[in-house]
C-alpha cells in the first residue's frame, strides 16, 4: 500500500540505496506519490500484482515485503504469495483481529516481522534525513491546515486522491 506509511517505507529504501522497490496501490493519487518518492516500479494491482512485477525486475534477489496496507488478511496473503524465504514485515496497523494459517508460513520458511515506528531515534534519524536534504518529501505534503481545521482534515485525508499528509500549522 502507498499511503504514508508505505511511502514513508518507500522513501527510506531509497534513502538507504536499496532497491528495486515495487510499489502497489489502488490509488493514481498515491501510486504517483510512491514513484516521486523514487520507487523503481509503480502498480495498479488490478492490472498487475506487485509479486509479478517483483519477478519482472527483481534478478534473483531475496523478496522483503513491507505489508503496509493494515487491513484483515493481507498478512495472509502477503504468506500466500510469497516465495520459499521471503520476509514480510508488518508495517501497516490492522486495527481488528485476523488470521493467518501458519503452516503456509512453515512450508516456506518465510520470516514475519512485525515492528513498531515510533521509536526516538527513527524519529531522529527520520527528521535529520529531512533536514539534510537526503529525503525530499515535498511531493507527500498535500494540504496544510490551522488548528482548527484539524477535524475537516482527518476527514479529507479518507480521500485518497485527494490527500496523502496534511501538516498542521498552529498559527
Amino acid at each position: 500500500g502507498c499511503g504514508p506509511v508505505g511511502l514513508a517505507c518507500i522513501a527510506d529504501l531509497k534513502m538507504r540505496g536499496i532497491g528495486p522497490v515495487v510499489a502497489a496501490d489502488f490509488s493514481p493519487k498515491r501510486r504517483a506519490l510512491a514513484e516521486a518518492l523514487g520507487a523503481d516500479v509503480v502498480v495498479d494491482p488490478r492490472e498487475e500484482t506487485a509479486i509479478d512485477a517483483w519477478r519482472r525486475v527483481a534478478n534473483g534477489r531475496q523478496l522483503v515485503i513491507f505489508e503496509a496496507v493494515g487491513v484483515p488478511g493481507m498478512i495472509h496473503e502477503a504468506m500466500r504469495v510469497s516465495p520459499r524465504n521471503t520476509r514480510i514485515v508488518v508495517v501497516g496497523a490492522c486495527m481488528q483481529q485476523d488470521s493467518v494459517f501458519p503452516m503456509l508460513g512453515i512450508g516456506k520458511e518465510l520470516n514475519i516481522q512485525f515492528v513498531l515506528g515510533y521509536d526516538p531515534n527513527e524519529f531522529n534519524g527520520a527528521l535529520t534525513a529531512i533536514a539534510d536534504g537526503r529525503v525530499d518529501l515535498s511531493s507527500w505534503v498535500t494540504g496544510t491546515v490551522g488548528i482548527d481545521d484539524v477535524p475537516q482534515a482527518f476527514l479529507d485525508l479518507g480521500n485518497p486522491e485527494q490527500h496523502a499528509k496534511i501538516l498542521v500549522m498552529p498559527r
